[in-house]
């Protein structure tokens, strides 16, 4: 997460302005994207390296969300806008109701 957006889950979880609910569940389709490609990328390098060991696996995944990180950087620099967005992708209605449980 840190890699592909420069935030940490919970600095995430606060600019989106959420406390205990899933993180996926309040994003847009690009933050969606950007981070399975961070996912996919690190899946990749682990198998194509054949990572073994706790420091190898944390150097595929830093060099993942870098992967990650650079797109959504180009993306953003093509668009004028952020990926990372306030809004959230769940309608008003379904908060409520996460809310209330």
């Amino acid at each position: 997460m840190h890699g592909a957006f420069d935030l940490k889950v919970d600095e995430y979880k606060k600019y989106k302005g959420i406390k205990r609910e899933n993180l996926r569940d309040h994003m847009t389709d690009l933050e969606l994207i950007v981070t399975m490609l961070g996912e996919a990328a690190t899946t990749r390098i682990t198998g194509d390296r054949d990572s073994q060991g706790i420091p190898a696996l944390k150097k595929d995944a830093r060099d993942g969300g870098a992967v990650a990180g650079r797109t959504r950087k180009d993306i953003e620099q093509q668009t004028g806008t952020k990926v990372i967005a306030k809004e959230n992708f769940l309608p008003y209605k379904a908060k409520k109701l996460l809310k209330q449980k």
